[in-house]
């Protein structure tokens, strides 16, 4: 049985993650900053499908806490599954801030700087002794990289810059045959978003009209191809950024 870490997995495309990845056999170990209640949910749909699954706290905006969250994984693995080496880390945790460059402020950009950019190099950094030789890496960017978005510089700039790093991990552990891609989403109706699509939904009109496909995604819409890409399928496919969003703006 594989195993994945999927950060930020107590809800939207981290909880979509986890479900599709357990449903295909994997075990999931999936983490939660504040929404302990969303993890532990997640964890019990698993369960109740016949998987394993464990929930553990992390703040990816916090490099201080990876040395004790390393020794955390070390410990579930070890209880849940036997094991002292997962198969994959799925870089998702994040939180989206809209502002002009004029307006955003330093806080705002070190936040969005520490949980999209600087979180993921030094978490995945925690985690290679722990990684087994195969295994693979995913990032999770965004189709504002590519269509600039009024009021997400500095969201988009980080997103632009773990697609790179992206690729430098691909390179620097091929020796390890490990992989990395990365996955770019477009706009998603999550229980993070909803408030602000119901409350201007003249916006989600805009973006499903600017969607090949005709409507905004949902979480399973990503969900699913992350989890696909876990699978050996998809061995080949290596320092790639794949856009999910329906053609977004072509």
């Amino acid at each position: 049985m594989s195993i994945a870490i999927i950060t930020g997995a107590s809800r939207g495309l981290g909880a979509s993650t986890a479900l599709q990845a357990a449903q295909r056999g994997m075990g999931v170990i999936v983490t939660y900053n504040s929404h302990a209640a969303g993890a532990e949910q997640v964890v019990r749909q698993i369960e109740a499908g016949g998987g394993k699954a464990v929930a553990l706290a992390l703040d990816v905006g916090q490099v201080a806490s990876f040395a004790d969250f390393r020794d955390r994984v070390a410990a579930a693995l070890a209880a849940t599954w036997g094991r002292d080496r997962f198969d994959a880390l799925v870089n998702n945790a994040g939180y989206g801030a809209f502002n002009a460059i004029e307006s955003v402020t330093e806080a705002e950009f070190d936040g969005l700087l520490n949980v999209h950019l600087k979180g993921p190099f030094f978490l995945t950094q925690a985690l290679l002794p722990l990684m087994a030789d195969g295994g693979q890496i995913i990032n999770l960017t965004s189709a504002t990289t590519r269509v600039a978005t009024p009021g997400a510089a500095p969201y988009a700039a980080f997103k632009g810059g773990l697609e790179v790093l992206t690729r430098y991990m691909a390179k620097e552990f091929g020796a390890r045959r490990i992989r990395a891609n990365s996955i770019s989403p477009g706009a998603i109706r999550t229980d993070m978003t909803s408030g602000a699509f119901d409350q201007m939904p003249e916006f989600e009109t805009l973006l499903a009209g600017q969607t090949a496909l005709g409507r905004i995604g949902a979480p399973d819409d990503v969900g699913r191809v992350i989890a696909s890409l876990l699978s050996a399928d998809y061995g080949w496919v290596n320092a790639q950024n794949i856009e999910v969003a329906g053609g977004y703006n072509i």
